[in-house]
C-alpha cells in the first residue's frame, strides 16, 4: 500500500441551475466540478426526444467543455415501482434512460423505487421486487447499475431488499441528507450497511425539525405520488425537515466522508442543491466545501 489517497471527484447536477441543460453545463464547468449529472426523463434530455445524431453531439460538447458524466437523474417519481400495472411502461422507460447513459460514457443511473414496505409478503414488496430484478439483470448485463437514491428508508431495511436481488445491477445512490431529514438514519453507519452496493453519490445537507411518516413525503400506495416540486417546497419551506448549505446541517460530513474511505469508495460526490434563490452561489461554496475535504 502506498497510502496514497485519490482525490473524489466533485459532479454537480446540472438541473441544480435551474437554467438549462446547456448553460448549466457551462457553470458546472465555471465553478470548478469535474462532472455532472442530467435529469434524462422528460424534456430535452428524454430518449424519446434523442436521435443517435443529437446524442453524439451532446457527448461531444459535454466532452469539449472538459466535464464527464457521473449519472443520469432517471427517476421516474409516481410511486416508484409500487404499482405492478405501471411497472411494465416504467421499467421499458428506466432501461431506455440506462441506454443513452451508456451512449453518453456513464453507467449509472439514478433513481427512487417508492418506499421498501416491511412486509417481504405484501403484493407492494413483491412488485418493487420483480420490478428490481428485471432492471438489475438488464443493468447487469450492460456493465451498468440503476442506483437508488437513500432516504425513504433506513440503511438496514435497503440492504435488506438489495440482497434478496439476483444481481447488483440495482445498487445505491447514496445521499446523506434524505436520511437526516426523514428517516433520522445515520450517515456514516448506512455507509458501512450499505457498502457493497454504492456506485453514486449526492451531496447535500439537511435538518430536521420533526419526525414525518416517510410515504407523505416520499409517496405510496394509497398516498399522493412522489412529487419533485413538492418536496423541494418542503425542504424550503415545510415543517418537517429543512435543506441547508453544506455544512450548515445535520450531516457529520467528517464521519461520513471518513466511511466512505473506509469502504474504499472512490467515485463521485454530486451536488445536488434544490432551494434557495441563488443555486450558482450555493453550488460554487458547495464545491470548495467539499475540495477542502478531499
Amino acid at each position: 500500500m502506498s497510502g496514497i489517497v485519490t482525490p473524489w471527484k466533485i459532479g454537480v447536477i446540472v438541473d441544480s441551475f435551474r437554467v438549462g441543460v446547456r448553460e448549466g453545463l457551462v457553470k458546472a464547468k465555471n465553478v470548478g466540478a469535474d462532472g455532472v449529472q442530467i435529469y434524462a426523463v422528460t424534456g430535452e434530455m428524454d430518449p424519446a426526444n434523442l436521435s443517435p445524431a443529437a446524442r453524439k453531439e451532446w457527448k461531444s460538447y459535454i466532452e469539449s467543455l472538459g466535464l464527464e458524466i457521473s449519472a443520469l437523474v432517471g427517476d421516474l417519481g409516481g410511486h416508484g415501482f409500487q404499482d405492478k400495472q405501471a411497472n411494465p411502461a416504467k421499467i421499458e422507460k428506466s432501461k431506455r434512460i440506462l441506454d443513452l447513459a451508456v451512449e453518453l460514457g456513464t453507467n449509472v443511473v439514478t433513481t427512487h423505487i417508492g418506499i421498501v414496505p416491511d412486509d417481504k409478503n405484501s403484493e407492494v414488496y413483491e412488485a418493487m421486487h420483480l420490478a428490481c430484478d428485471e432492471l438489475s439483470r438488464y443493468a447487469t448485463s450492460m456493465n451498468a447499475f440503476f442506483a437508488i437514491e437513500t432516504g425513504p428508508e433506513t440503511s438496514a431495511h435497503l440492504k435488506s431488499f438489495l440482497d434478496g436481488l439476483s444481481s447488483k445491477g440495482v445498487s445505491v445512490n447514496f445521499d446523506p441528507a434524505n436520511m437526516v431529514m426523514v428517516t433520522g438514519d445515520d450517515p456514516a453507519q448506512g455507509v458501512y450497511n450499505l457498502r457493497d452496493y454504492i456506485v453514486h453519490t449526492h451531496a447535500k445537507d439537511g435538518i430536521r425539525l420533526r419526525e414525518v411518516d416517510p410515504r407523505l413525503i416520499y409517496g405510496a400506495l394509497g398516498f399522493e405520488p412522489l412529487d419533485h416540486e413538492k418536496i423541494a417546497h418542503d425542504a424550503e419551506s415545510g415543517d418537517a425537515f429543512r435543506e441547508v448549505p453544506l455544512g450548515e446541517g445535520g450531516v457529520d460530513w467528517d464521519a461520513y466522508l471518513k466511511a466512505l474511505r473506509d469502504i474504499g469508495y472512490g467515485g463521485y460526490l454530486t451536488i445536488e442543491r434544490e432551494v434557495g434563490t441563488n443555486p450558482e452561489a450555493d453550488i460554487s461554496a458547495a464545491v470548495k466545501f467539499l475540495k477542502a475535504r478531499i
